[in-house]
């Protein structure tokens, strides 16, 4: 697997996979209310070469502050990535990388700019419309949340199934 598949497997890995359970957000406590998402995530970006991640997931907090972790189909962590205002690590085999946002995270550790605020509304269950972005959330009750960037290109497909 390349630096960029383990970079974004970290980023994605808590976040999302696509292959089957479905679950809603709860709180970690009743607290501080951080949302906790698991399940597994599939993106595939249709550039060349053509890029596809799948991994498991689990994802707290919010597109402010927040981690991501990701697992491998057999369980081995893949990557952490960890968020705060301002800075954004991305942990993957004993290496972390800094970055000064998660925007900047995602797009150099996926080669495609993902909307970290409209996927957490997505999650829960707000539409929220992005420029080049189509979210298909007709099966969000389910725990299924389809997304597509069409602009700018590449063509890039988010799929993602939470643990009921």
């Amino acid at each position: 697997m390349s630096r960029r598949s383990l970079a974004f497997a970290g980023l994605v890995s808590s976040a999302l996979i696509m292959s089957g359970c479905a679950s809603t957000p709860t709180s970690i406590n009743q607290q501080d209310q951080t949302d906790v998402w698991a399940g597994r995530l599939s993106l595939q970006i249709h550039s060349e070469p053509a890029q596809a991640f799948f991994a498991g997931f689990e994802l707290r907090g919010n597109a402010q502050q927040g981690e991501l972790s990701l697992t491998s189909p057999i369980g081995s962590t893949l990557g952490l990535m960890r968020w705060s205002p301002g800075q954004a690590t991305l942990a993957t085999g004993g290496e972390i990388k800094r970055y000064s946002s998660t925007d900047e995270l995602i797009e150099k550790s996926t080669g495609a700019a993902i909307p970290l605020s409209a996927l957490f509304d997505w999650l829960r269950g707000t539409n929220t419309v992005l420029s080049g972005w189509t979210a298909d959330l007709s099966r969000q009750q389910d725990g299924r949340i389809d997304a597509t960037r069409r602009s700018p290109a590449p063509l890039t497909q988010l799929r993602i199934v939470l643990n009921q």
